[in-house]
């Protein structure tokens, strides 16, 4: 049996060999690996450090594309479009008995083929063919029957009356703003008319018109009442609530004397305040108008009413002739007829007031503006016993002194100069026995016409109101006295 100490070389050598040949393993790992690092490693010996750095770095991201533009902006919505005469649309209460006279009034401010509306009679009548071309549409009104009416002093007719607008909005015409009201006795300056409407946002409740000149109507009827012979005027949504209730509405006052009571008492439950506007004309006066018409109120002409009952508005000329003589100067200038303008003479010591388009009053001495913008009392109450602290504004009594009757020059002709761009009205005067006076300053009895040169002014109620300025100009006749009226240059006022 061998001795276990004779196998240790043995045992030595294997495990040196097993040593030995793991570190050659090691050593040609180590070696294989360091010779792939040194061949992938490129060669950055000729680059700089930055860039060297730049290379190390990771790629930067690209940025992101910038943003697409934003789409153009939408063109503004258009403006409004401004009322029109076309936006309009009338409603005519008439009677039929008094149509052979009231249709000539008519006739006079409806323009064919622009203005729309339809006359509101109680019973048919007679139109001939010509005159179909003149005038609106002519309906007879729906039956009022089954409302109560229990005024002793008034009329049923007032009931169909106060239905005109509500039965003119049951028609369906399109593109309506407004609906004026009126009788078949009022005459309306259409242009003034359109831009008194222009001033207000016709898709709100309006309820326009103005009350009567009348302190006693106005007690007895209601200041906040329009008068439906000097007109009215109606926002179209206001009437399509007018419609939903006025039939129970006018149930509710049997009462009431007439339609634009009964309208105003239907505003009334709707909240609808009256909006005044005091060129609308009731003229619940009688006698003559000079006192009125010549010295107007700084505001558009709109509306002229009672014609019949007032005398005519031109001495020696019908009613309707004289309007027709009126509706000259309208043509040619309708934003300023009937504007009130004073100057004063100061070497005859005269004072002059022009109501351009009607009439020239001229008056020896010196009366204040304050004065002349008043109106003198040339016409009577519509109660006929009260006096004049029965009116609604301010009056001035007639003049008494001899000497200061004024000289009336009324509108004789008028023509437009295309060369010098302005309006020729002549005005011629008035032959009336004036009383003797005893001043010894010039009587303006020696003037027999006044001619009176003013360019139009169609824009003249775009800026704030302001009474035209007046100039006498120098004339080589003594006959004849020439006028400028038209707009005041700056610092000028009227004065002597």
């Amino acid at each position: 049996m061998n001795h276990p100490s004779s196998h240790r070389p043995t045992f030595c050598l294997i495990r040196n060999s097993i040593a030995t040949f793991f570190i050659t393993l090691l050593l040609i790992y180590t070696l294989y690996s360091s010779k792939l690092i040194l061949h992938n490693t490129p060669d950055c010996s000729h680059l700089s450090s930055k860039q060297n750095l730049q290379q190390q770095l990771p790629a930067p991201t690209p940025p992101p594309p910038p943003p697409p533009p934003p789409p153009p902006p939408s063109p503004p919505p258009p403006p409004p479009q401004t009322t029109q005469l076309n936006h309009l649309v009338f409603g005519i209460a008439a009677s039929s008995s008094l149509w052979p006279t009231r249709k000539e009034y008519i006739k006079l401010w409806w323009k064919p083929n622009q203005t729309r509306g339809v006359v509101w009679l109680d019973n048919n009548v007679r139109v001939t063919p010509p005159e179909k071309s003149r005038l609106p549409e002519i309906r007879i009104s729906g039956d009022t029957a089954k409302f109560d009416y229990t005024n002793k002093q008034g009329s049923r007719s007032a009931l169909r009356i106060s239905r005109v607008v509500s039965e003119t909005l049951r028609l369906g015409m399109r593109d309506v703003r407004w609906f004026v009201m009126g009788d078949d006795d009022t005459v309306f300056v259409v242009e003034n008319l359109l831009r008194v409407l222009e001033k207000y946002d016709h898709t709100q409740y309006y309820y326009i018109g103005s009350s009567s000149e009348s302190h006693i109507q106005n007690i007895l009827f209601s200041y906040t009442m329009a008068y439906g012979g000097g007109g009215f005027a109606i926002s179209y949504p206001l009437a399509k609530e007018l419609d939903k209730m006025q039939d129970k509405c006018i149930q509710r006052y049997p009462g009431l004397y007439g339609s634009d009571d009964r309208i105003q008492a239907c505003m009334s439950e709707l909240g609808v305040p009256l909006t005044k506007e005091s060129g609308f004309h009731q003229y619940d006066v009688y006698g003559n108008l000079l006192g009125l018409l010549g010295a107007h109120p700084i505001t558009p002409l709109v509306s002229l009413h009672h014609l019949d009952v007032v005398d005519p508005i031109f001495p020696g000329m019908t009613r309707v002739k004289g309007l027709y003589r009126l509706f000259e100067s309208v043509e040619q200038d309708s934003a300023s007829i009937i504007q009130q303008s004073f100057c004063y003479d100061k070497d005859k010591y005269w004072s002059i007031s022009v109501s351009w388009g009607y009439v020239v009053q001229i008056m020896r001495g010196v009366i204040s503006p304050r004065e002349l913008a008043m109106p003198t009392r040339t016409f009577l109450n519509w109660y006929k016993r009260a006096d004049y602290t029965a009116y609604a504004f301010n009056t001035r009594p007639v003049a008494r002194h001899p000497c200061q009757k004024p000289f009336l020059f009324y509108l004789s002709s008028t023509k437009y100069d295309e060369k010098r761009r302005q309006i020729i009205g002549v005005y011629s005067r008035y032959k009336e026995a004036h009383p003797y006076c005893r001043w010894k300053s010039d009587s303006p009895e020696k003037v027999t016409s006044v001619v009176v040169l003013k360019r139009s002014d169609s824009s003249r109620w775009e800026r704030a109101p302001r009474r035209d300025c007046c100039r006498v100009l120098p004339s080589s006749r003594s006959s004849v006295m020439y006028l400028w009226v038209g707009n005041c240059r700056t610092g000028e006022i009227s004065e002597l």
